[in-house]
């Protein structure tokens, strides 16, 4: 780890950064992230593959470990996979934010018909990003059950973090179209594209193209471990610059098979410029979450 906090300080330091923030870090009640390691230890079949976690250790000390890369704001992405679960998850988040100065306050949903209420109950209490996991969910992000709660989000503007590409194992509702028709309902929905939509990464630039509420996370794209599976098209490789005011930096913390300098190193080696870095690091998530 203290290879992962040179490296960093270092890299804040060649930018000029007050720190890094990371939209793409997951914290849970401690029985729930235990069932995630699990179902990661085992290689499932939504993972595919050896996934060991790089940062397996208690609540207070991931805590620890993230400040001490210089992350100075970052989410508590949680997610269910079955009804009656979003609403116990949201209590708990509210709480982890309340206690947890540099934590986005963050919520979840799945459809149900008590989705709305509890929705709104998350955004009077300051929710300020969402996250929704299609491949886990397993359901169309266009559920009818859902529109009532898309249109409270798409009024507020409260962004969502929405993993809805195929990788790492394709279910029947991941890949662009099903965000396509959600968009189709609902174009001004703020939505970030965790993984950069890997694998389908051209059928979410497009969609990012027509979109301009749509944002991009870095989350694990371009890191040896994805690019061995799924390699990054060289052909949309300008496309990341012509989205620089659009990409946010994520990391899948705690749950990556390699060190966190890695992530980094790996956007970095992009070559993109420092400007670039400094919008993707932090600028554009400190404009979109109202981050001084």
């Amino acid at each position: 780890m203290d290879n992962d906090v040179t490296y960093l300080a270092e890299f804040r330091a060649r930018l000029g950064l007050p720190g890094i923030i990371d939209v793409h870090t997951h914290f849970m009640p401690e029985q729930v992230m235990r069932k995630v390691w699990a179902y990661f230890d085992t290689a499932g079949p939504l993972v595919g593959r050896e996934w060991p976690i790089a940062y397996r250790d208690d609540e207070q000390v991931r805590l620890k470990t993230l400040r001490s890369f210089g992350v100075r704001a970052f989410g508590s992405l949680v997610y269910p996979h079955r009804p009656d679960m979003a609403a116990w998850l949201n209590e708990w988040t509210a709480e982890f934010a309340a206690r947890t100065p540099d934590c986005l306050h963050t919520a979840t949903f799945y459809p149900e018909h008590d989705a709305d209420s509890y929705v709104a109950a998350a955004l009077e209490r300051g929710a300020r990003l969402f996250k929704v996991h299609i491949q886990v969910g397993r359901f169309h992000p266009a559920d009818p059950l859902l529109n009532p709660v898309w249109e409270m989000l798409q009024e507020a503007g409260t962004p969502v973090l929405i993993h809805c590409g195929s990788g790492p194992v394709a279910t029947e509702f991941t890949g662009p179209e099903p965000l396509a028709e959600l968009l189709r309902r609902f174009p001004r929905l703020s939505l970030i594209i965790a993984h950069m939509g890997a694998p389908e990464y051209t059928g979410f630039f497009d969609l990012v193209e027509r979109s301009p509420n749509l944002r991009l996370d870095t989350t694990m794209a371009f890191t040896d471990f994805f690019e061995e599976a799924d390699p990054f098209p060289p052909g949309e490789r300008h496309r990341l610059s012509a989205f620089g005011d659009r990409i946010l930096f994520g990391s899948d913390f705690p749950n990556i098979p390699y060190p966190y300098q890695h992530a980094v190193q790996a956007v970095e080696r992009l070559d993109l410029g420092p400007d670039w870095l400094r919008k993707v690091f932090h600028h554009n998530a400190a404009e979109l979450f109202g981050i001084e």
